[in-house]
């Protein structure tokens, strides 16, 4: 019997244990969470547009057909890769005892955390978007300053800080924008809502082209966010940003979309981390020097054949764990393990209603405007883990696009709306 580990329910390691789970390998996947999440979709949770079960499912219902993956709710304390052995807090006792789990394969897809570079308070003050639980607390901040906002006796103008114009920037500036307008579009706001991008650089979207770089800032512009380039966020207080500038805005809205590094669990691996306290792997996503150990998705820096790292993309996690369980299979057989080979599809980004980019394929085909949208829409449902969440995200999407007022509407009443599916109570997870 051959048994592997897995650290991290995302979108790499659930591609990993399915590939490892259809060729009878055992698998023991761990998270400290019950869900796995579609991260892209962050900040749709955090505008109102989708709830948060649209983007997270039960790992065990994720698996269900799948008698092979043993699921385990639990934080991870620490990893020996030289025996491929990790240590968990116990479940029952968290804090008081840890448990041993030993496997013949140990596959690190752990995910990232947000990269702060030391910026004074910014991981104490601003909101990043890299879990389920962060979007849910921006968008309870966000609903509580809107309220006050459609209140006379406590309206004052009112500014969003969104630090990075990387697609996570550039989607939830955009959000928030339409957000926003509509609002103002019904009377509901009695002070002006802002929402502006500050980013050190002098491009948003810097992996597209010049084509996508010029429409993504035409178009929120039109939306009415302000693109501030040159500067970045220098500190973080409680009601206001220092921008590199020197300049202040009077805010305790910053969004953090500045970067991402590894997860503070690799530290306990011995491991030499590389760029960004990321694990170094080799082309076929081993760990170099510890055998039967590889590194997947976000927490890797996967070499992409020319010297240079893979982005830390959705579709890199989840081609890189299905690869690594296809390795992993072959090794088991005393076949030879092979480099990891990314198929470019392209990448996407929206920025609003009928306002999306798509460059398709390693050569970059640009697509603009309504047909993107829709090309975004599309990708986005199918990749969506679950077919109650895709149906469901698809009439959400469905009822923003013909209904302008339906996420203003949720985003001051109480709860974001979901289909109450007769049969998916397992659907739901332990948010």
């Amino acid at each position: 019997m051959t048994t592997a580990i897995i650290i991290g329910g995302g979108m790499a390691g659930v591609a990993c244990a399915s590939e490892l789970a259809d060729h009878d390998v055992d698998v023991t996947l761990f998270d400290r969470h019950d869900y796995t999440q579609f991260q892209p979709l962050l900040y749709q949770v955090a505008s109102s547009q989708l709830p948060a079960e649209d983007i997270a499912r039960p790992l065990s219902t994720a698996f269900a057909d799948q008698r092979r993956v043993v699921t385990v709710t639990a934080e991870v304390t620490g990893i020996d890769p030289a025996t491929r052995t990790v240590v968990t807090k116990d479940g029952e006792n968290a804090g008081e005892s840890t448990v041993d789990y030993t496997a013949d394969y140990l596959v690190i897809a752990a995910g990232s955390q947000a990269n702060f570079f030391g910026v004074p308070g910014a991981a104490e003050h601003s909101y990043p978007l890299y879990t389920v639980e962060d979007a849910r607390r921006l968008r309870q901040h966000l609903r509580d300053r809107l309220r006050r906002l459609s209140d006379p006796a406590t309206a004052e103008p009112y500014t969003v800080i969104v630090c990075g114009g990387g697609p996570t920037g550039v989607e939830t500036a955009g959000a928030l924008a339409e957000l926003f307008g509509a609002l103002k579009d019904q009377g509901t706001l009695h002070a002006e809502a802002t929402v502006r991008l500050v980013d050190h650089g002098h491009a948003l979207l810097k992996p597209f082209t010049d084509k996508t770089h010029e429409y993504a800032r035409a178009k929120l512009i039109e939306k009415g966010v302000q693109i501030t380039f040159g500067v970045a966020v220098a500190a973080v207080q409680a009601d206001t940003a220092t921008l590199s500038d020197g300049s202040t805005v009077a805010t305790d809205t910053v969004i953090w979309a500045g970067g991402i590094s590894g997860p503070p669990i690799v530290s306990t691996t011995g491991l030499s981390l590389g760029h960004g306290g990321r694990i170094d792997v080799a082309a076929d996503l081993t760990v170099p020097g510890n055998p039967g150990v590889f590194a997947v998705g976000d927490v890797a820096n996967i070499p992409d054949g020319s010297g240079h790292a893979l982005p830390q993309l959705g579709s890199v996690a989840q081609q890189s764990g299905k690869w690594a369980g296809k390795n992993i299979v072959a090794h088991r057989k005393g076949a030879p393990v092979t480099p990891f080979h990314y198929h470019d599809k392209g990448i996407m980004a929206m920025i609003g209603r009928n306002a999306a980019v798509s460059e398709i394929g390693k050569h970059r085909h640009h697509l603009e405007g309504p047909m993107a949208y829709v090309a975004w829409l599309g990708l986005h449902a199918v990749l969506l883990s679950g077919i109650h969440s895709q149906v469901d995200a698809f009439l959400n999407w469905a009822d923003d696009y013909f209904h302008h007022d339906r996420a203003p509407d949720l985003e001051l009443a109480d709860s974001v709306g979901r289909i109450a599916w007769a049969d998916s109570k397992a659907d739901e997870p332990t948010l």
